[in-house]
C-alpha cells in the first residue's frame, strides 16, 4: 500500500446528500465541499461522485462560486455512482501494488467489506458497492479480501509499516470471528506490510470506535505526527498521552525508532451538547499540497505551521471544518486517494 504522500492519479470525493449526517446544519455543508473540491482540483484530478446530472450541475455551480475564475473544472470528472453517504475514505477502494514473479508490479483495488462502522447508521449497501462501481467506471481491477475494514482505520508508510488502533480493529462489531493475530495476518497479506503498530483508543466523539486518522499519521518514512491534549481536565488527555507513549516506543519495519512530531488539539467543540471529533490529524496529502481542517481558533495557525514544516515544498490550504465535523468526520474521512499506478511512474 503506497504512502499517501506518493504521487496520486486522482482523488475521490462524494458530493454530500444525506441530510441526517449533518442534522440541522446540512445547508452549510455543500459550500464547504465546494471549497474542498476546488482546493483538491488545484493540485490533482478529482473524481467527484454524484447521484445524477442534476446533482452534478448543482455541484459545478457551487464550485465555481467557491473558486471563481480559478476553478479548475477541467480537472473534475463528475461520476454517476449512487452512495448512501459521503465517507468514501471508509467505503471506497484501497489501492495496492501487486508483484508477480517475472512481471512488473500492477495496481489493484481492494474492496474490503463496509458495514457502517459496526452497523450503526441504517442502509450501507450502496456504499459497500462503491469500489466495484468505480472499478467498472474507471477500468481498474478490484479484489475482495473478505474482511471488514475502513480506510480511516489504517495509515501506511509505503515501506512495510502500518499504523492502526486496538479500539477499532479489535472491536467485535467488525470481524467477530477474527482475533488480533488473524487480523494482523490479513493486514500483512493484503496491504503488503510486515509491521503493524497498534495504538489504543480514539478521541471523544469519534463514532468509528477510534480511527487512526484522528490520532496519528505518517508524514515521512519513520516519522509520525500525533495529536496531543495538554489540558489534563479534557477527556482526550489520557487517551492521547497513552498513544504518544506507545509511538515513542515503536519501531518501523526497518527497525528504526519513530520520530514523533506533535499537533495540538483544538478546543473541545460541541454541537447541541454533543462532543464532536475535531482533530488536525484529519488532514489530506495531495500532489504538491496538503488540505487541513481548521476550527476558527488560535490552534489553527500552530497546526498549519507544523504541517508546513513537515511537508516542505507543498502548499497548505485550510478548510473551515466547524460545521463539517458535526457529521463526525472531516477532510481525510471524506477523501480517498488513487495512487499513480507503478507503470505510470517516472
Amino acid at each position: 500500500m503506497p504512502a499517501e504522500w506518493e504521487r496520486h492519479l486522482a482523488t475521490y470525493l462524494v458530493w454530500p446528500h444525506k441530510r441526517d449526517t449533518w442534522p440541522g446544519k446540512f445547508e452549510a455543508i455543500p459550500p464547504v465541499f465546494a471549497r474542498m473540491a476546488a482546493a483538491i482540483a488545484e493540485f490533482e484530478p478529482l473524481r467527484l461522485l454524484v447521484r445524477d446530472q442534476g446533482m452534478a450541475d448543482a455541484a459545478r455551480e457551487m464550485i465555481i462560486t467557491a473558486a471563481g475564475p480559478a476553478a479548475r473544472l477541467d480537472r473534475i470528472a463528475f461520476t454517476a455512482v449512487a452512495t448512501n453517504d459521503a465517507w468514501i475514505r471508509d467505503h471506497g477502494p484501497i489501492f495496492v501494488n501487486r508483484a508477480a514473479p517475472g512481471r512488473a508490479p500492477a495496481q489493484v483495488a481492494l474492496d474490503f467489506g463496509f458495514n457502517s462502522w459496526g452497523e450503526k447508521y441504517g442502509a450501507f449497501d450502496l456504499d459497500d458497492a462503491v469500489p466495484r462501481r468505480l472499478g467498472e467506471r474507471w477500468g481498474f481491477e478490484v479484489i475482495e479480501p473478505g474482511m471488514v475494514l475502513e480506510g480511516g482505520s489504517i495509515d501506511a508508510d509505503g515501506a512495510g509499516t502500518l499504523l492502526t488502533t486496538e479500539s477499532c480493529l479489535l472491536n467485535p462489531n467488525r470481524n467477530p470471528a477474527l482475533g488480533r493475530a488473524e487480523i494482523e495476518r490479513q493486514l500483512k497479506y493484503w496491504l503488503g506490510v510486515s509491521t503493524v503498530l497498534w495504538l489504543g483508543e480514539g478521541i471523544a466523539g469519534d463514532d468509528t470506535d477510534g480511527h487512526v486518522d484522528d490520532l496519528a499519521r505518517f508524514v515521512a518514512p519513520a516519522t509520525v505526527v500525533a495529536v496531543v491534549e495538554d489540558d489534563p481536565r479534557d477527556e482526550n488527555h489520557r487517551v492521547l498521552a497513552d498513544n504518544l507513549r506507545r509511538l515513542r516506543a515503536m519501531r518501523d519495519a526497518e527497525g528504526r525508532a519513530l520520530t514523533v512530531e506533535t499537533l495540538p488539539m483544538p478546543p473541545a467543540l460541541y454541537h447541541e451538547g454533543t462532543r464532536v471529533p475535531a482533530s488536525y490529524a484529519n488532514f489530506y496529502i495531495l500532489n504538491g499540497g496538503v488540505i487541513v481542517p481548521t476550527f476558527d481558533c488560535p490552534q489553527d495557525a500552530i497546526a498549519i505551521a507544523t504541517l508546513g514544516r513537515l511537508f516542505p515544498g507543498r502548499r497548505l490550504a485550510g478548510i473551515p471544518s466547524r460545521d463539517l465535523v458535526w457529521g463526525l468526520g472531516a477532510i481525510h474521512c471524506l477523501t480517498q486517494q488513487h495512487p499513480l499506478p507503478p507503470a505510470a511512474r517516472g
